[in-house]
C-alpha cells in the first residue's frame, strides 16, 4: 500500500514499472547483457504475418500477444506463465523493449527470457542471467525500507518494424486468492489471453470491469480460459479518470472447499473482515501512549479540542516514513512501536490516531481508500488493487457539531463519522483533501467492511478570496496591493511547495508565477505569507505590484482590462481529437475575485464590458464590471459544483472555458473626461 505524507496522489502500483524503467534506462545504459543469436519461441514467429489492431499514426507500440497461465495449487500458492510480444512502431516505442518484473521474498521468478525479431537478420535472445535486479526505488510517496525489487532485461533492437518479446514464470504465496487479468492499456492489443487451473474441489469467480463480460471457452469446473481481440488503447488525456477506472480487466477470486477462506472473499464484508483481522490488537495503547494523550489533552477544554490536539500530534509530530516488508503492505505495525520511534506510513498513523483517541472515549475505524477517485466503485468487485491508502472514520460524540467539521457524514448504523487524513500534515483537523472528497472507501468496522462514498465538503471549504486596490496613471501604468486569502486544497497545495523551499529569497517565486501568467511584464514592490503554518487558519497572500503599460493607448483612449491576475479559463478541450474520457476536477471550489482600478487623472468611463453569467450543473461563472466613483470594480466568482464531467457534456464545458476567456479578455474604454 503506497501513502503520501502530504496528501497528494502517490505513484501507484500501476506506475512502478514506469519508474523503474526510467531508472533502467540510466542503469542500463552502462550494464548491458550481451545478446546472444538465437531462434525466438515459434508463438513469436507466429505473430511475424500477423495483422496489426486498429491504430493512428501516433501510436509507439501494438501488442501482437499477450498470454496468461495461472495455476492455483492446493497450498493455496500460485504458479504463473506471463508471455507478452509487441511489434514497435515509433522510436519512442523502445521503451518496450525493456521488460520489468517485480518479485519480494513472497514471490519468486523462477525463468526470464527475452527474443527479437528483427525485420532483416537473426533473431535474437537474453536470458535470465542477463537481466539486471534493482531495489525499487526511493520515490516521492514510495517506501524508505521495502522488499519488493525488479528483474530488468533489455531486449536488443527494439526498432520500428521489430517484433519484441518475453516470457517469464513466478511462483508465489498471494496475500489474497485472487488475481486481475489487466488486457487494457496504453497499447492496442490484437490479442490477448488468460487460462486458469484450479484444483477439484476448489470454486472460482470473475468479475468483468469497463469491458463485457466473456465466457470461459474452456469446459470443466475447475479450469477456465478466456480471449479478448482488438482492443483499444488507452490515449493518455488531460483530467482524465485514472486508468484502474477506466480499463478494461477480469478480477478472478478463487474458494477452496468450504467457501471463503481467510485469504479469500467474496464481498466487501469479507475483505473488511479479512482487514480486521490483520489489524487486530495493533491499537493496543501503551502506557507512553496513554501519558501522551493525557498531557495532550489536558489543556483542552472540549472534546474537540481534545482532538484537535491529537491530531495535531500525529500530523505534526510522527514522520512519514513507510517500513514495508512482506504482509506490511497492508498490516500497520502495532501503535506503540509507531509513537515510540515517531514515524509510520499511512496505515500506521491511522493506527496511531485510532488508539489515541480511543482513549479518550472516542472510537474510529479504518478506512482503505484511493487517493484517485474513481479508481473504487460500487460496479466493481471487492479487490485489494483498488486500495493505495489508509485513513480513518472517527464515531463523533453525539450532539457534536462545528462547521469546521465538514469531512462528516451520517452512517445510518454508527452515527455521525467524520473522515480524517493523518498523513496529511497539512490539511486541517475536519477536513479532506479535494482527491478523497466524492470517492469510495472501504468502511472496516468489526461487522466487516462496507464500500462508502465519502462526503464532498461545500464549495466554500476550497478556494481564493483575492481582492486588489489598484490604481492606473495617464501613461497607462497600473500598481496597487493585493490580499489573497486560500481555504482548502488552494492553501494545502500551496503550503506544500512553499515548505519545501530551501531559501527565502524562493518564496516569492508562487507571486511571480501568478503575475506572470497574467502580465506582459510587471515588478514585485512587496510581498508576505500570512499563516504559513498555521493550518488551521487561511493562507494569506500579500503583494504589490508595477505593471508599466498595463492600458493600451488607441488614440485618445485607454483600453484597460477589468481582469487583471488570475485566469481560470482552460485551453483543456481544445484539441483536434474528440474527448474521449470524462474531465475530472480536483474538487469543490469557490473563487472570487474583486478589482478596484481608479482612474487616471483626467479620464472617465466610456464603455463597460457585459455582465457575464454562465450557470451549468458542473461549474458556474458570474462576473460584472461597474463604475464605483472615481474606479471601476470587477467582480467575479467560479464555482466548481460537480467533480466529474462526463464526454456527453465536454461540449458543454468547452462553451464554458470559452465563455470565461472572454470575460478575461474583455477591456473596459477609457476616455478623456469632458468638461
Amino acid at each position: 500500500m503506497f501513502c503520501n505524507p502530504a496528501g497528494r496522489p502517490p505513484a501507484s502500483s500501476r506506475q512502478i514499472p514506469r519508474v523503474l524503467l526510467a531508472v533502467a534506462v540510466i542503469f542500463m545504459a552502462c550494464v548491458l547483457g550481451m545478446a546472444a543469436s538465437s531462434n525466438a519461441p515459434p508463438w513469436m514467429h507466429a505473430l511475424v504475418n500477423a495483422s496489426l489492431p486498429a491504430h493512428d499514426e501516433k501510436t509507439e507500440a501494438v501488442t501482437l500477444y499477450s498470454e496468461t497461465n495461472v495455476n492455483i495449487l492446493p497450498d493455496h500458492k500460485t504458479r504463473t506463465v506471463v508471455r507478452r510480444a509487441y511489434k514497435i512502431l515509433r522510436p519512442t516505442g523502445r521503451d518496450y523493449g525493456m521488460v520489468v518484473v517485480t518479485f519480494n521474498p513472497q514471490r519468486k521468478i523462477t525463468s526470464l527470457r527475452g527474443w527479437c525479431i528483427p525485420a532483416q537478420g537473426r533473431d535474437y535472445e537474453v536470458k535470465d542471467k542477463d537481466a539486471t535486479e534493482v531495489s525499487l526505488p526511493k520515490i516521492e510517496g514510495s517506501e524508505l525500507i521495502s522488499d519488493v525489487k525488479a528483474k530488468l532485461l533489455r531486449i536488443p533492437a527494439p526498432d520500428p518494424g521489430n517484433i519484441v518479446g518475453y516470457e517469464y514464470e513466478a511462483h508465489e504465496q498471494p496475500l489474497v486468492l485472487q488475481d486481475e487479468w489487466d488486457f487494457q492499456g496504453m497499447t492496442p492489443v490484437r490479442e490477448s489471453h488468460y487460462s486458469l487451473q484450479i484444483p477439484s474441489g476448489w470454486e472460482y469467480k470473475t468479475s468483468w470491469i469497463n469491458y463485457p463480460e466473456m465466457k470461459s471457452t474452456q469446459a470443466g469446473s475447475n479450469q477456465g480460459e478466456w480471449a479478448v481481440s482488438d482492443v483499444k488503447a488507452i490515449r493518455e488525456e488531460e483530467d482524465m479518470p485514472p486508468l484502474e477506472g477506466i480499463a478494461g480487466r477480469m478480477i478472478v477470486t478463487f474458494f477452496p472447499p468450504g467457501g471463503s477462506a481467510a485469504d479469500a472473499f467474496a464481498s466487501w464484508r469479507d475483505m473488511g473482515n479479512w482487514y480486521q483481522n490483520l489489524t487486530s490488537g495493533r491499537r493496543d495503547a501503551s502506557a507512553e501512549i496513554k501519558g501522551k494523550v493525557s498531557a495532550l489533552t489536558a489543556p483542552a477544554g472540549t472534546p474537540l479540542q481534545k482532538m484537535r490536539a491529537l491530531a495535531q500530534f500525529v500530523q505534526q509530530d510522527v514522520r512519514y516514513v513507510a517500513v514495508e516488508l512482506g504482509i506490511g503492505g497492508w498490516q500497520p505495525h502495532p501503535a506503540h512501536e509507531v509513537f515510540i520511534h515517531r514515524y509510520g506510513d499511512c496505515k500506521d498513523k491511522a493506527t496511531l490516531m485510532s488508539s489515541m483517541l480511543h482513549e479518550i472515549g472516542v472510537d474510529s475505524y479504518y478506512v482503505v481508500i484511493n487517493t484517485q477517485r474513481g479508481s473504487a466503485t460500487p460496479d466493481m468487485p471487492p479487490h485489494v488493487g483498488a486500495f493505495n491508502h489508509a485513513i480513518i472514520a472517527i464515531k463523533l460524540p453525539q450532539g457534536m457539531t462545528d462547521p469546521a467539521l465538514a469531512a462528516a457524514m451520517q452512517h445510518p448504523k454508527l452515527g455521525k463519522l467524520l473522515f480524517f487524513d493523518p498523513t496529511s500534515e497539512l490539511i486541517p483537523f475536519g477536513q479532506i483533501g479535494g482527491y478523497l472528497q466524492a470517492n469510495y472507501g472501504l468502511l472496516v468496522t468489526p461487522e466487516g467492511g462496507e464500500l462508502v462514498e465519502l462526503p464532498r465538503q461545500p464549495a466554500t471549504t476550497n478556494g481564493i478570496q483575492r481582492t486588489a486596490k489598484l490604481a492606473l496613471d495617464g501613461m497607462g501604468n497600473l500598481k496597487g496591493d493585493v490580499e489573497e486569502l486560500r481555504v482548502g486544497d488552494r492553501a494545502w497545495g500551496q503550503r506544500l511547495e512553499l515548505t519545501q523551499v530551501t531559501k527565502d529569497s524562493d518564496r516569492i517565486k508562487p507571486f511571480e508565477g501568478l503575475l506572470a501568467d497574467s502580465l506582459a511584464t510587471f515588478r514585485i514592490t512587496k510581498a508576505s505569507l500570512v499563516n504559513l503554518h498555521e493550518t488551521g487558519q487561511p493562507l494569506g497572500f500579500n503583494y504589490s505590484f508595477v505593471a508599466e503599460n498595463y492600458a493600451k493607448s488607441a488614440g485618445s483612449l485607454l483600453l484597460v482590462r477589468p481582469r487583471v491576475i488570475g485566469r481560470k479559463s482552460s485551453a483543456l478541450l481544445e484539441t483536434k481529437e474528440p474527448r474521449k474520457y470524462p474531465v475530472e476536477f480536483p474538487g469543490p471550489a469557490l473563487d472570487t475575485d474583486v478589482f478596484d482600478i481608479t482612474l487616471p487623472v483626467g479620464y472617465e468611463v466610456e464603455d463597460l464590458p457585459p455582465p457575464v453569467d454562465a450557470d451549468y450543473s458542473f461549474a458556474s461563472y458570474h462576473s460584472k464590471t461597474e463604475v464605483h466613483g472615481n474606479a471601476i470594480r470587477y467582480t467575479r466568482t467560479l464555482e466548481v459544483k460537480e467533480l466529474s464531467v462526463p464526454v456527453s457534456r465536454v461540449e458543454e464545458l468547452k462553451r464554458f472555458y470559452r465563455i470565461i476567456a472572454g470575460d478575461e479578455r474583455n477591456t473596459a474604454v477609457l476616455r478623456p473626461a469632458t468638461r
